[in-house]
């Protein structure tokens, strides 16, 4: 038997096979946050997994490209929020460029939300009580990661991990210097709900001039 190439491979892969909603995109809230809220609602309903998970795109300082899977931890009037180290190759770029994306995609549903916007620094307070918040695993690791440098002994990170967990034992109301939450104070906010006839609706809010209220236009699929 003959080996089959990428492309048939992916060819194979069935997409948007539904059943998928039939949503009247144009029966949502006027504002995005609302309408995400009820989207999330849905898709926890629907037993989609993780639908908090978003990915992140950024742009470095010689404006490449860059994104990674993050987890949202809230939705206000200030957007959407996300914690991360300072240092981590992420905050780096976004100390350099705020601008960022976001993107939320539930296949089980068809259902895609995009937005783009800068990243906001919330209050110091904000940071340590997101941090204390935190299991203490994640607090051992965001310590211990020299994130995204190179490994080169698994010992060091075993050692690493150790003192970090044995440190926060003994001092439970520690917060690592430098963790960072941000909201993302969304321009753009795009709702996509995808259709097995490709016949996909689109809505889009924009942020009006007064910075308040939402411009709201449906795309063409």
């Amino acid at each position: 038997m003959s080996k089959r190439s990428m492309k048939e491979i992916l060819r194979e892969i069935p997409s948007l096979k539904g059943p998928l909603p039939d949503e009247d995109l144009t029966a949502l809230p006027e504002n995005p946050h609302e309408a995400f809220e009820l989207w999330l609602v849905d898709a926890l309903e629907a037993g989609v997994r993780e639908p908090h998970a978003m990915t992140l795109s950024t742009v470095d300082e010689n404006g490449g490209p860059d994104a990674r899977v993050l987890i949202l931890k809230n939705v206000d009037s200030r957007g959407w929020h996300f914690a991360i180290k300072a240092s981590s190759p992420k905050g780096e770029q976004i100390r350099t460029n705020s601008q960022v994306a976001l993107t939320f995609y539930w296949s089980d549903l068809g259902r895609q939300i995009r937005l783009r916007g800068p990243a906001l620094a919330l209050s110091p307070e904000e940071c340590a009580s997101d941090f204390l918040n935190r299991p203490i695993g994640s607090r051992t690791a965001a310590m211990a990661s020299l994130q995204s440098d190179v490994l080169t002994d698994n010992e060091e990170l075993n050692r690493r991990m150790s003192k970090a967990q044995a440190f926060l034992e003994n001092n439970p109301d520690h917060v690592e210097t430098g963790w960072r939450v941000y909201a993302v104070a969304p321009l753009v906010v795009e709702f996509w709900q995808g259709a097995t006839d490709r016949n996909h609706k689109r809505l889009r809010y924009s942020l009006a001039e007064d910075g308040k209220s939402w411009l709201i236009d449906r795309l063409w699929p």
